[in-house]
């Protein structure tokens, strides 16, 4: 895969699971690595841009505040001059049988996962367009496919992701700038870990290839959709979940 050598780099949640995967693989391919991390998690956000090295910063970011997504594009591009990738893989997961679920929590799963998503779309636009260059990635969900009970919010705001780089797609590929998303399925992550064994076993066994997914799977991903080797290809969703959906 082509390196990313005098690339801008933007992700959200960088500090710790997918998002950190992808802040390093990017960074081993020679881009400079802007990356956001949720405030509070400031020690783990400065051991990723240590890992990151020198090209690499992080920016303290609760994409909930819109303004707050587009003053930190503009941050970016004072640092960098330019944005060429935004990687959306900010999100929360509140889960909940629907008559139990509270419309706060419906909101801070929308709102996190979805208008979060849109504000930075938005906001980095504008100087992709002035390119008339870019890669959009945005980590999307299988769940958001196929949904989920218990996860009826989760599930909405993928979907919905899932349909904006769909729309986003087909609105800027005349400036030369593709959107796509990734849909990961089950990965072995912090969370996952901490799941009962019962739980696990039936997770694997819904899972083709008989095991979970790592961080690096989805990184991997992430990284060929906003490379060269992918500038062909739009408004596609990537499905990363071992053939637990086709």
């Amino acid at each position: 895969m082509s390196d990313f050598e005098g690339k801008v780099v933007l992700v959200t949640g960088g500090s710790r699971g997918i998002g950190r995967t992808c802040v390093m693989e990017f960074a081993r391919r020679k881009a400079a690595v802007a990356f956001t991390y949720y405030p509070g998690n400031q020690a783990e956000a400065e051991e990723v841009a240590k890992l990151a090295g020198p090209l690499a910063s992080a920016w303290p970011l609760d994409v909930v505040d819109t303004k707050a997504c587009t003053q930190l594009v503009d941050e970016v591009l004072k640092k960098y001059e330019r944005v060429d990738v935004l990687v959306n893989n900010a999100g929360i997961a509140i889960d909940g049988l629907v008559m139990r679920f509270r419309d706060e929590d419906w909101d801070a799963v929308m709102n996190t996962n979805l208008r979060g998503a849109f504000a930075l779309c938005r906001a980095v636009t504008r100087p992709m367009l002035r390119q008339r260059s870019g890669a959009i990635v945005n980590v999307a969900s299988v769940v958001g496919e196929m949904g989920n009970a218990g996860q009826t919010a989760y599930s909405a705001s993928k979907a919905g992701l899932i349909g904006m780089s769909k729309s986003l797609a087909r609105e800027l590929a005349s400036r030369s700038i593709r959107v796509n998303a990734v849909a990961p399925g089950f990965i072995d992550t912090e969370m996952t870990s901490r799941l009962p064994a019962e739980v696990k076993e039936k997770m694997v066994a819904s899972i083709a290839l008989g095991r979970l997914g790592q961080a690096e799977d989805i990184a991997r991903a992430v990284v060929f959709l906003a490379s060269e080797e992918a500038s062909y290809i739009t408004g596609e969703v990537l499905k990363v979940n071992g053939g637990m959906y086709m």
